[in-house]
């Protein structure tokens, strides 16, 4: 059986660093617990076999609230975690593959998820530091001790992509895709040339596609926008008031919602297997199902690039 064939037929993932800003690090707001369980189990019900998460989502919290909501139905569910964005004793985040950090992080996320495997353990981001070939060989063997099934990178480089596989088999990509945020052609076509899975990841880009981040939305200290540089100093704002001013009216006069209108541009792109969605309460869960069912069509698509490419 194949990674893909393994995940089963949904297009859907779910996104876990949407479920414990609480906990602190990476994460979009308080949500309650029980909520957060219910969403993970209701997204299951409703067909979604994938559940990603790292280390760093709610510094742990992410991972043992997945842990928690199916610890009966382990052998049904395909978790992804990460290694190489860590933190030291006063949660100040540092990005490492360092092999030994790799090693402990696995070994904290088996007990924070209450599991004996990982079916997809990947390396979170590249580390110009560290050889990744290095880190390869520590997660080589811990797949030969059958405590994880498949290997694979997040917001890799396919240089890098090349040189991990001189140590063992790639399985799966994750990085960010989006309407503002496309990956290279270049890797795309690599992975399908060689039918290794792509996971996208920031579908709504935090909400701007969506439309439920407007210029006027204030972010709590519970919610890594309130204070994380990548937001901070994004071009958001530009990309808001495109959302905002063009293309969520015309996705309206359309018959169409922002949500749709994300989902579309990923989940029609050949290159995207699968879809990773942030949902972290039973209604959001309900109304990405739903958008799911009703997407707009390529000429919608074509119409929004081009109000992009003017405004850009």
């Amino acid at each position: 059986m194949t990674l893909t064939q393994e995940i089963g037929p949904s297009p859907l993932a779910f996104g876990g660093g949407a479920l414990s800003s609480e906990g602190g690090g990476y994460g979009f707001g308080v949500v309650d617990k029980g909520e957060s369980l219910r969403a993970l189990r209701y997204a299951y019900d409703e067909g979604v076999r994938v559940f990603d998460t790292a280390p760093v989502y709610g510094f742990g919290e992410s991972e043992r609230r997945i842990g928690e909501a199916f610890g009966g139905k382990r052998e049904n569910i395909f978790i992804t975690s990460k290694c190489g964005v860590t933190w030291d004793g006063n949660k100040r985040i540092r990005m490492t593959n360092d092999p030994a950090v790799a090693l402990k992080m696995f070994e904290q996320s088996l007990r924070d998820l209450g599991t004996d495997m990982i079916d997809l353990y990947m390396i979170h981001w590249p580390d110009k530091e560290v050889d990744i070939r290095r880190t390869m060989e520590v997660l080589h063997k811990l797949k030969g001790e059958k405590k994880i099934k498949y290997l694979g990178l997040c917001n890799t480089t396919l240089e890098d992509l090349e040189r991990a596989q001189e140590v063992d088999a790639i399985d799966a990509v994750q990085s960010e895709h989006h309407f503002f945020r496309q990956q290279e052609d270049k890797l795309l076509k690599y992975l399908k040339e060689r039918d290794i899975p792509f996971f996208s990841w920031g579908t709504l880009d935090k909400g701007i596609i969506s439309g439920t981040v407007t210029g006027k939305r204030k972010f709590d200290g519970s919610d890594c926008r309130s204070r994380a540089p990548w937001w901070l100093q994004s071009d958001k704002d530009r990309k808001i008031a495109l959302m905002q001013e063009k293309i969520l009216p015309f996705l309206k006069s359309k018959g169409h919602t922002g949500l749709e209108f994300a989902l579309a541009c990923n989940l029609s792109d050949p290159g995207v297997t699968h879809c990773l969605c942030g949902g972290k309460t039973v209604v959001q869960w309900k109304n990405i199902f739903k958008a799911l069912g009703h997407l707009p069509g390529e000429d919608i698509l074509a119409e929004c690039r081009k109000l992009k490419a003017k405004w850009f």
